[in-house]
C-alpha cells in the first residue's frame, strides 16, 4: 500500500521534502500541497516537479483556492507534513493544523518547533488518545538524529545529560570570530551574505533558536514538562574578539551551547577545550549524549538546510509506514 501524505507549508523546508521524495523511490505518495496562497490536489500524486517550478515561477503552489485546513479535513490522506514557519510564543498556524490533523485522526510528522515549545504536553494527549503517531526529528538538528536516537537505538538507557551545539548560525559567526579575530559585527554580516541566517537574526543570536530545542529535548527524552520560560539563555552579541583572544591562550574556544542536566536547562556562550568534540566549526551541530549504561554518546551533522532538514522528515514518514505495517 502506498502512504498518502500532505504537505502543509511549501517554503524551502516543504520544497525540500518534495525534492527528497523525488530523489528517492519510496512508496510515497503526496496528494496535496498548500502554501499561504492555496494549494495542488491529486488524489492519484501531485506532480512534485511541476509544483516546484510553479512554486518558483508564479511564488505559490496553488491551483485551487483551497487553504491547508480544507485538505486537512477533506482530502483522504494517512499523514499531514507540517512545515510552516516556526512562531514560538503560541504555535501559531503550526499548532492549529496539527490540532485539525489530529481530530481528523491524521498522523503528524514536522519541523516547526513552535507547536512543541508552546503545547507539547498537551499534543502529545491529544494524539496519544486518538492512537495516532507524533514524530519531529527535524525539529532539532536539521539531519542530526539526536531525538529518534535517544528514544529508540538508547531504549533502555537513561539519558542522564545533553549538551550540544545546536545553532548553525551562531557557530558560524563564532567560528569566524575565533579563526579569523574578526568583530561579532563582521561575522553577522558575511553570515547574512552567504544566507545562512533571516533578515532578523534576532532568534539565532540570542539563543531563542537553541532555547527552543533545548525545550524540545528536555520534554521529549527526558519526559519534562517546561517551557520556553524555563530556560537560563544568554547569546552571543556581546562576545568579543578579545574574549577569544584569551580563550585561545588557555587553550580554548568558545561556543553557544545548550544543555540539560539535573533538570537545569541553560544556554549560553561556554568556554570549550579545543580538543573536545563540542569544539565543532562552521554550521554544523552537533550533540553529546550523556547514558547511565553506553557512556557518552557524541553525534554531530548539519543542523539545517532544506534538504537536509527534509531527510529527517522523510525518515520519520517511514517509521510511521513501518509500524502500520504498510
Amino acid at each position: 500500500m502506498t502512504l498518502r501524505i500532505s504537505i502543509i507549508g511549501f517554503g524551502a523546508v516543504g520544497q525540500g521534502v518534495a525534492e527528497v521524495l523525488m530523489r528517492t523511490n519510496h512508496p510515497v505518495r503526496v496528494v496535496a500541497i498548500a502554501d499561504s496562497r492555496g494549494a495542488v490536489v491529486d488524489s492519484c500524486g501531485v506532480d512534485l516537479a511541476d509544483a516546484l517550478q510553479r512554486k518558483r515561477d508564479a511564488g505559490t503552489v496553488a491551483t485551487t483556492d483551497m487553504t491547508a485546513i480544507d485538505i486537512i479535513e477533506g482530502v483522504d490522506h494517512e499523514i499531514m507534513v507540517e512545515t510552516t514557519p516556526t512562531e514560538m510564543a503560541t504555535g501559531g498556524i503550526g499548532l492549529i493544523h496539527i490540532k485539525k490533523a489530529f481530530e481528523k485522526k491524521r498522523h503528524v510528522v514536522t519541523s516547526n518547533k513552535g507547536p512543541l515549545v508552546a503545547k507539547y504536553s498537551e499534543l502529545c494527549r491529544i494524539a496519544r488518545e486518538n492512537d495516532l503517531h507524533f514524530r519531529f526529528e527535524a525539529t532539532v538538528g536539521g539531519a542530526m538524529p539526536i531525538i529518534n536516537l535517544s528514544e529508540e537505538i538508547l531504549a533502555g538507557n537513561r539519558v542522564l545529560a545533553i549538551e550540544g551545539v545546536l545553532n548553525g548560525t551562531c557557530n558560524y559567526i563564532l567560528t569566524r570570530m575565533d579563526d579569523e579575530g574578526v568583530s561579532y559585527e563582521q561575522a553577522l554580516g558575511e553570515a547574512q551574505e552567504l544566507g545562512i541566517v533571516e533578515a532578523d537574526p534576532t532568534a539565532d543570536v540570542e539563543g531563542i533558536d537553541t532555547v527552543a530545542k533545548i525545550v524540545i529535548l528536555a520534554n521529549s527524552v527526558f519526559g519534562m514538562d517546561v517551557g520556553y520560560e524555563d530556560v537560563d539563555v544568554t547569546g552571543i552579541t556581546k562576545i568579543t574578539p578579545e574574549a577569544f583572544k584569551l580563550a585561545k591562550e588557555g587553550g580554548y574556544t568558545i561556543r553557544l551551547i545548550g544543555e540539560i542536566q539535573d533538570g537545569t536547562l541553560k544556554v549560553a556562550p561556554k568556554m570549550v577545550p579545543r580538543n573536545h568534540p563540542l569544539n565543532i566549526g562552521g554550521t554544523f551541530n552537533i550533540a553529546s549524549i550523556q547514558t547511565e549504561l553506553a557512556g557518552r554518546i557524541t553525534i554531530g551533522g548539519i543542523g539545517a538546510g532544506s534538504i537536509e532538514t527534509a531527510s529527517a522528515i522523510l525518515s520519520d514518514i517511514l517509521w510511521i509506514k513501518r509500524v502500520l505495517g504498510d
